[in-house]
Formats: structure tokens, C-alpha cells, sequence
């Protein structure tokens, strides 16, 4: 009978360990579903220019001056933030686009068109190959990158522009932790997580299927990879 007992009590407590686990799992994967969307706006395509240059400004920081370093930064802020959101903005009021995550395929051919000459003015302009070589192979890639999702919106597919843009930051993370020779793993594994992460903020709020996501990292990919071979 004693046998009996100590069984039924060590069952009860493997039941009551299994219970505790489930709900601390249920409710952090409800906190995780929550947290998720953040990352859509943290990490949306329209920061990922600054926080490439920021990242590119800090480790080669012996290179630039401090007031370079700052007309560098607001060129790119006013740039590639500014004069985007400034013409969301327009677009909103006169009814061409629903939101800023730009979800119906019909709204992103006209904001990819003015990504592209956003572009081309930072690589002929601004950021050019004598003075910011890396830098300027970053936005190449990312202006192939833009061009390449507006033949997909041509074509009537929507790719994951979220994915585009992470996915070809970490490229060029990576590529300049070899060009460097910086010997940090923890930047490109950062990078990488967040793409996933990235992926799932996506998949969670329902913006993209699976095939939009993977069209994405292939066009943010892509163009990174060939033009990383010009400046490794």
C-alpha cells in the first residue's frame, strides 16, 4: 500500500511539472506573438539604410572625421527616411496606398520607383566608390534589390520587402566583418536571428506567405552577394 501511494504522489507531481510547463510556454508564446509585430517597424525597410551606415560609420570610425561622419548620417536620414516618408504621406492623402507596410501589391510600384532614384542619387552623389567604397556597393545591392522587386510587382508577386532589406544587411554585415577582418561572430549571428525573427513578425501578421518571404530573402540576397565580390 505504501508502494502504491508514493507512486500515485510522484505521478501526480510528473503531471503537475508537465501543467507548469505548458503554461509557461502558452504564455510566453503569447508575449512572443505580441512582441513579434514590433520588429516589423523596428526593422522596416526604411531604417535599415541608417542602421547599415551607422554600422559602417562605427567600425571604420579611424577613417572619418566626426563631422563627416554626421553629414554622412543626415544625408542618409533625410535621404532615405525623410523624402520616403514625406511622399508615403502624399501617397496616403491622395489614396494610392493604405499603410505604411505598403500590404497591397498595386501600391508599391510607385514608392519602389522613387526608392530606385533615391538610390541612384546616394550612389552618384553622395555615397561614392572613392570615399565610401563598401558603402557604396551596399546601396548598388540595394538598388538592384528594389529593381528586382518592382519587376516582381510587375509580374503581379509581391515579395517580402522587409526580407529584401534585412536579409541584405546581413550580407553586407557579413562581407565587411571578412573585408575587415574584424573576427566578430556576434554581429552577422545577431543578423541573422533578427532576419528569422524578422520572417516570423511577417508570417505572424499574416503580411506574407511563405513563398513571399523566401522571394524576398532571395531579392535582398542576391544582388548583395554579387556585388560582394567587387569589394572583398
Amino acid at each position: 500500500m505504501a508502494k502504491k501511494i508514493i507512486h500515485v504522489n510522484s505521478c501526480n507531481s510528473w503531471q503537475k511539472t508537465f501543467i507548469d510547463y505548458i503554461c509557461f510556454y502558452t504564455k510566453n508564446l503569447i508575449i512572443l506573438k505580441k512582441l513579434l509585430p514590433v520588429f516589423s517597424y523596428i526593422l522596416h525597410p526604411i531604417f535599415i539604410s541608417v542602421y547599415a551606415t551607422l554600422f559602417y560609420l562605427f567600425y571604420k570610425e579611424d577613417v572619418f572625421s566626426v563631422n563627416e561622419k554626421y553629414y554622412v548620417l543626415i544625408q542618409i536620414l533625410v535621404i532615405n527616411v525623410i523624402v520616403p516618408v514625406l511622399f508615403y504621406l502624399l501617397l496616403k492623402s491622395t489614396g494610392h496606398v493604405k499603410s505604411i507596410m505598403l500590404s497591397q501589391t498595386t501600391e508599391r510600384t510607385i514608392p519602389l520607383i522613387l526608392q530606385c532614384f533615391l538610390y541612384i542619387l546616394l550612389v552618384k552623389r553622395s555615397i561614392v566608390i572613392t570615399r565610401y567604397p563598401e558603402l557604396h556597393f551596399f546601396f548598388l545591392g540595394a538598388l538592384f534589390s528594389s529593381i528586382l522587386a518592382l519587376v516582381c510587382v510587375l509580374f503581379k508577386t509581391k515579395a517580402s520587402l522587409h526580407m529584401v532589406a534585412i536579409s541584405g544587411f546581413t550580407i553586407f554585415v557579413i562581407g565587411l566583418n571578412i573585408h575587415l577582418q574584424l573576427h566578430n561572430p556576434y554581429w552577422p549571428a545577431l543578423l541573422i536571428l533578427l532576419s528569422g525573427i524578422v520572417a516570423s513578425s511577417r508570417l505572424e501578421m499574416n503580411a506574407h506567405t511563405s513563398r513571399e518571404i523566401l522571394i524576398g530573402l532571395f531579392v535582398g540576397i542576391m544582388p548583395q552577394l554579387l556585388f560582394l565580390y567587387l569589394w572583398l
